[in-house]
This record gives C-alpha cells, structure tokens and sequence, in this order.
C-alpha cells in the first residue's frame, strides 16, 4: 500500500512540475524558430539556430542592461541585508521603550500596496536628482518588513544565555552581533539576499520611471522596448531575449532551493 502510495505522490509531483514548468520549456524552443513556425504552432524547431539571439544584441544593448540589473540587484540584496539584520537584531537584543509597538508598526508596512508609495517615492528621488541613477533604484528598497520579520523570527531562536555570556566576555552590542549572531544566521540571511535579488531582478515598473535612457535601464525594460520597436512582434526575438534574462533567476533557484526553503522554516520553531 505505502508503494502505491509512493507512486501516485511522485506521478503528481511530475505532473504539476511539467505543467509549472512548461511555460518555460515553450518559451525556450520559440526562441529557436522562426515566425512561420511560430504561426503554425509548431512545439519543436526544424533547426536549433542562434539567429533569434544574435538578433536580441544587436537590436538592444542587452549586454548592458544585464549589468545594470546585475548592479541594482546586487546592490538591493546587500542594502536589505544590512538594514533588516541591524533592524531585526534591534527588536530583539536591544531592549527599550515601546519596542513591540515599534516593530508591529513596522510590519504594518506590508498591508500597504507598493503603488501607493510609488508617487511619494518618486518625488523624493526627483529632489534628491537621483533620476538616471543607481542609488535611486535601489535606495527605496533597503527598509523591508518582511525581511526584518524574517531574520528577527530565527535571532529569537539565540539563546538568551549567549547573549548574556557575551556580555560577561565584554563583547560589545556590535561585536555580539558580528561576531555571533550573523555567523549562526548564514541560511536567513542568504534566503534573505535570494529573495531580494529576485524581486529586484523581475522589477520593472519603478525602474521604467527614474530612468530615461538607456544608461541605467534594466532588462525588463529591455525586453518591453523589443516587443515594441516592430509593428509585427517577432516573438522568436522575444522569446530569446526573455531566455537570456531568466537564466540567472533559474540558477540562483537551483543552486540555493535547500537554502531557501530551510531559510523560510528555520524561525518557525524556537
């Protein structure tokens, strides 16, 4: 019975994978035809040839917008690590005065949408004449709820006594914290890093509007600017453009799935 079992698990496990994953797939063989093919709604091409590719760099400096993606991803990523772990160790290490309202408060934050603060944002950034700049695609994002929430959840998991061992040592709140606790909290904060280079990475509205050329741009306004530049869409372009951008996306979920996933579960239980 418990073979049986086994079998109708894993059958489903492969077949909502080819269903999840199958957009993908698609998308990775319409890369290779050409448009008749496309239009005949062909799944396979006659022949794997890399002219769709070709096409995408020359038509787009995608080259360049995959830097700049890189530069605002990472820069996203390292911002939130800081300012959550420091703001996380806070709420839990430093004891102070309406410290629980503070952070209650502070979680708040995710109920609201991200349209609503787009405006206000924006304005902020246009006074500060950071339109066409890294710093203003990327400072709006360092202060994360739920990436405090996140790495707050596994801190409280450290015991109390270390804390209070460190302090008879004489370590300092800060050498505490860099000396202890970000050591023990390497899978929080590395499924905090994924998480923000992937929301970053796929971001495309608030790049589209503090940026006004190609300088700064990033790929997913790239890959609107090549469905746009033709009247008929050549969705084989397209399509290789949208493959050249979820590459890395797909390698960093790969290689960091286990991390990922024991860094949402890891503060779930003290």
């Amino acid at each position: 019975m418990r073979v049986w079992k086994k079998l109708i698990l894993y059958f489903l496990l492969i077949v909502t994978s080819i269903i999840m994953f199958f957009p993908i797939i698609y998308a990775f063989m319409i890369s290779f035809m050409t448009g008749g093919e496309i239009l005949s709604g062909k799944l396979l091409p006659s022949t794997f040839s890399l002219d769709n590719y070709v096409k995408v760099f020359d038509r787009l400096p995608l080259f360049n917008y995959l830097i700049n993606s890189f530069v605002v991803s990472l820069g996203v990523m390292l911002g939130q690590l800081v300012v959550c772990s420091l703001a996380a160790y806070a709420f839990v290490f430093i004891t102070f005065k309406g410290r629980d309202f503070i952070f209650f408060l502070f979680i708040s934050t995710m109920m609201i949408p991200w349209e609503a603060t787009m405006i206000p944002n924006f304005f902020t950034i246009q006074k500060l004449d950071w339109i066409n700049t890294y710093q203003g695609m990327t400072l709006p994002f360092f202060a994360l709820a739920f990436g405090t929430f996140l790495l707050r959840q596994h801190f409280k998991t450290i015991p109390k006594e270390l804390h209070e061992a460190s302090q008879i040592a004489g370590l300092s709140k800060f050498g505490f914290f860099f000396r202890v606790v970000l050591p023990v909290s390497k899978t929080s904060l590395v499924t905090l890093g994924a998480y923000g280079f992937l929301t970053t990475w796929n971001m495309y509205l608030w790049p589209l509007l503090v940026t006004t050329n190609n300088s700064v741009r990033t790929v997913q306004i790239g890959l609107k600017q090549l469905q746009s530049q033709e009247v008929a869409t050549e969705w084989g372009v397209v399509m290789a453009g949208v493959i050249v951008v979820i590459i890395p996306t797909l390698l960093l979920l790969f290689l960091g799935q286990k991390q990922l996933q024991k860094g949402l579960t890891q503060g779930a239980l003290k």
